[in-house]
């Protein structure tokens, strides 16, 4: 029998994954806070749309939800109003946002106290993964529960992988941004060498890109980069944000992260000469603006 699914937050990442979940068959009610995109979701879909996230979970087997940060998820999850106080017995709330493994933690008590399921599965891909359906999906929470889900989020997921206990997914998504941080400063600094040597950009991607340096973002990025183009991917307030969280989760392992908080320094530099909203690839805007 086919889940009845609510997805909690339409922004550029979930408006698509909701989609993916209503085209593959599944009955999907949304709730966004600001109802006419919710509407407008509704319309596109075939679907329906709810006033309130409890509204949303109520009768769901599924909740997902992909908002902005920690204090975001709480408000769509907790009181009278949230998922918590409509998801049924038995039910499972998933949360693709990008928020704190603290707060995972927190919520998946809150759902065993409840009798209900937590799942942490951050996303990685993009807003081009979310519309392709190609999303990176890594998880914390039961085994059993992981199981059931995983054929679920193929509809808008490439690939899911089950970390651990609740919080491991949120972890293993800042492993993620620590990799991105380093690998989009490294390209930067070699497109800036290379084009104020006079190389052919084009020609040395090509070439480089068959070898060990390779990376999506070399693949995807180089000509916007080279370009001063910088409106094709994740924020800087977001990856800042992310960042953050990073940080805070490292000092309790004493890990040390010299290079990301390098990089999290240049991203600053961007907020400050209001590149708010460039992606995370204007790191090369800086090292342009050094004649």
């Amino acid at each position: 029998m086919m889940k009845k699914i609510a997805f909690i937050g339409l922004g550029v990442m979930g408006y698509p994954m909701a989609g993916h979940l209503a085209k593959a068959g599944y009955q999907v009610t949304v709730f966004n806070r600001t109802t006419a995109k919710a509407m407008q979701w509704a319309s596109d879909f075939e679907n329906s749309f709810a006033t309130t996230p409890k509204q949303a979970a109520e009768d769901a087997d599924i909740v997902f939800a992909c908002v902005g940060n920690d204090d975001d998820v709480r408000q769509v999850a907790l009181g009278e109003e949230g998922i918590f106080a409509g998801l049924k017995t038995g039910g499972v709330f998933v949360d693709h946002t990008t928020a704190s493994a603290e707060l995972a933690r927190e919520l998946n008590r809150v759902a065993i106290a409840q009798g209900k399921h937590f799942i942490d599965a951050p996303v990685s891909g993009g807003q081009a993964g979310a519309e392709n359906g190609q999303l990176t999906v890594m998880c914390g929470g039961e085994q059993e529960v992981f199981v059931q889900l995983q054929p679920i989020m193929a509809a808008f997921a490439k690939f899911s992988q089950l970390m651990g206990p609740a919080g491991n997914g949120q972890i293993a998504k800042m492993a993620n941004q620590i990799c991105i941080a380093g690998l989009v400063q490294g390209l930067s600094e070699a497109l800036n060498f290379a084009q104020r040597a006079g190389l052919d950009t084009d020609k040395l991607i090509e070439t480089i890109s068959k070898g060990a340096a390779g990376s999506w973002q070399m693949e995807n990025r180089h000509k916007t980069m080279c370009a001063g183009e910088y409106d094709f991917g994740f924020a800087v307030d977001w990856m800042r944000k992310d960042l953050a969280i990073t940080f805070n989760e490292a000092k309790k392992y004493d890990a040390k992260l010299p290079v990301t908080e390098m990089v999290d320094g240049f991203y600053q530099q961007i907020q400050e000469n209001g590149g708010n909203r460039y992606d995370t690839s204007s790191l090369i805007s800086l090292l342009k603006e050094n004649k």
